[in-house]
């Protein structure tokens, strides 16, 4: 038997005895392996032709067969090697595009999200224990003011779940992307914007008003941070039918959006649209594109709102600029909480659960009421990591993976 943990160079060769390629293989014992059984490791070169003669050779074995989707990983979890939000990280951190992602993913891969819910629900479950004691042995001596005990540390996780509540938007838009909508009217430049940003052709630029006539996102970095951007229809009223359509589905997107980007014509200042001046809010970015037809010097406001600046689509000016701002506001949505959070509505839902029946065990008289909110919300945290009733999430949870992982 090989030593464990350790690399050997070994040539693999078919039934015939016919060599298939100079590898290397590795023996992890259980339980000191990724999913807690006896498993061995082929690292083998890559190509197709490589590939396809081991699994054939491997084929011929009754009693192997290629693993499912994240088989591999859900045996860790059977196993007790992840709970379920390490299992999420792993495919997280298989599909992270950003450094932002794979920051995110593998902290929680490390076990911190899940070491805090547990963490909780263990104060739960004393609380629980202790206030059950005072229902059970009632003609005890038991130490007084055992059941405010139990309300005040109920009323305290509910106050820490909820700080950590705030947290999660940052988390989940981390994961899915932070998303940046181009609004104004047609023919300010906003697919030629895009394009910039994209540094591809990704939306049709024609001097034709009203081109775009649909949402069209680009998913790209910035400053480490993952972010769709969205060109969208210019806003205008319009007698087409499908304009209209188009215009719609613009302030959807608009509404939806973490930041909007304003865009006006610099070839047309001082003149201003009232449709892009309506979506001037706090999270509108006021932007003057074509700058390098530009006629007058910019003024510091507009609407209310700051104007960021100048760029020119067609010839690059600021464009940099622009960027940096964008990375910057990014930090500002991203930043700060560098502890673990949540990263999916699952999370989500199952913490304000658990806060929900925390608040109303502080609301009940009778105290078997108290008891029993509180078994409710150690059950909301214990689905958060899979320690119960999880069966129902578990086959949409690993869908995600690829094969074998």
């Amino acid at each position: 038997m090989w030593s464990p943990r350790r690399a050997v160079r070994v040539r693999l060769q078919d039934g015939h005895g016919l060599g298939i390629d100079d590898a290397l293989a590795l023996w992890f014992p259980g339980p000191a392996s990724y999913t807690g059984e006896d498993v061995g490791e082929l690292h083998v070169h890559g190509g197709r032709a490589v590939i396809d003669a081991i699994l054939e050779v491997l084929g011929c074995d009754e009693g192997l067969r290629v693993a499912e989707p994240g088989e591999f990983t859900r045996r860790a979890f059977e196993n007790g090697k992840l709970d379920l939000t390490q299992v999420e990280a792993v495919a997280d951190l298989v599909a992270a595009e950003t450094t932002a992602q794979r920051r995110q993913a593998l902290q929680q891969l490390e076990g911190g999200l899940g070491a805090l819910y547990q963490a909780w629900r263990s104060r739960i479950l004393q609380a629980l224990a202790h206030l059950e004691a005072s229902i059970d042995f009632a003609d005890e001596e038991l130490p007084e003011g055992l059941e405010e005990e139990v309300r005040r540390e109920a009323a305290q996780l509910a106050r820490e779940i909820s700080e950590h509540l705030k947290g999660a938007r940052r988390g989940e838009r981390i994961r899915l992307g932070f998303s940046v909508v181009l609004a104004g009217a047609p023919n300010v430049g906003k697919s030629s914007l895009l394009n910039c940003l994209a540094h591809r052709d990704a939306a049709i630029v024609d001097a034709e008003a009203g081109t775009t006539r649909d949402v069209v996102s680009v998913a790209m970095e910035i400053h480490g941070y993952p972010v769709v951007v969205s060109d969208t229809a210019g806003l205008r009223v319009s007698q087409s039918r499908i304009e209209r359509e188009g215009v719609r589905r613009a302030r959807t997107a608009i509404e939806r959006a973490d930041l909007v980007v304003a865009v006006f014509d610099g070839g047309r200042w001082p003149e201003l649209d009232d449709e892009t001046m309506g979506v001037l809010d706090d999270k509108a970015l006021v932007v003057i594109n074509k700058m390098d037809v530009c006629p007058a010097a910019l003024p510091e406001m507009i609407g209310g709102r700051r104007v960021w600046g100048g760029v020119s689509a067609r010839t690059g000016e600021g464009i940099g600029d622009l960027v940096e701002t964008l990375g910057r506001r990014l930090g500002e949505e991203f930043g700060g909480g560098g502890g673990a959070t949540p990263s999916r509505s699952r999370h989500r839902d199952g913490l304000q659960a658990c806060k929900a029946a925390l608040m109303r065990s502080g609301d009940a008289t009778d105290v078997e009421i108290v008891a029993e909110e509180l078994r409710l919300a150690a059950s909301a945290l214990g689905r958060i990591t899979g320690r119960i009733g999880v069966e129902d999430v578990l086959e949409v949870i690993f869908a995600e993976f690829c094969i074998g992982k």
